[in-house]
């Protein structure tokens, strides 16, 4: 039997994408046992304390995802720990990422213990189609696009969950 896993999206500014993917996956996982929690933040604290934006909301709400709720927030070194997966929407937010976990590792040092308790690091779109370099997908920030980069978004984040919950099983 596998360990229920833990799950936090991250994207810029916690507004558009983090908390669509973990919206999806909550809905998508709601009653999985080898997912224990979710969470979403961003890199950056530009939209901190904020409800996700207008148009994630309604395409959640299109696609009946009604019950989430959520809070926008930054990113902490703690997140490393507490979670046992963290997973950036695009290649920028792993280079931000990558520079917290590293102050998560000196965290774990202090404590007497090595970063092998830390999360994995990925991009979300790992589970989701490969360029013929072996990348993941990433997710285009829908921010400052048309309307129709939120649909985009929104089927990305289900192929994902379903490409994540076939490697965990």
């Amino acid at each position: 039997s596998t360990k229920p896993v833990s799950v936090l999206f991250v994207c810029l500014g916690n507004y558009c994408r983090s908390p669509m993917a973990e919206a999806v996956f909550a809905h998508m996982t709601a009653s999985n046992p080898l997912i224990s929690k979710t969470d979403s933040c961003g890199t950056g604290a530009y939209h901190a304390g904020s409800y996700p934006d207008p148009r994630t909301q309604a395409i959640l709400q299109k696609n009946a995802i009604t019950d989430y709720v959520h809070v926008a927030r930054k990113v902490r070194p703690e997140d490393f720990i507490e979670f046992d997966w963290v997973m950036g929407m695009d290649s920028d937010n792993i280079l931000d990422l990558q520079r917290v976990r590293q102050r998560a590792t000196k965290l774990m040092e202090k404590e007497g213990k090595g970063e092998e308790g830390l999360a994995k690091l990925c991009l979300f779109g790992d589970f989701g189609r490969k360029d013929k370099r072996g990348r993941g997908e990433e997710v285009i920030d829908p921010y400052y696009g048309a309307d129709n980069g939120f649909d985009i978004a929104f089927e990305q984040m289900g192929r994902f969950t379903k490409g994540f919950l076939e490697y965990l099983e």
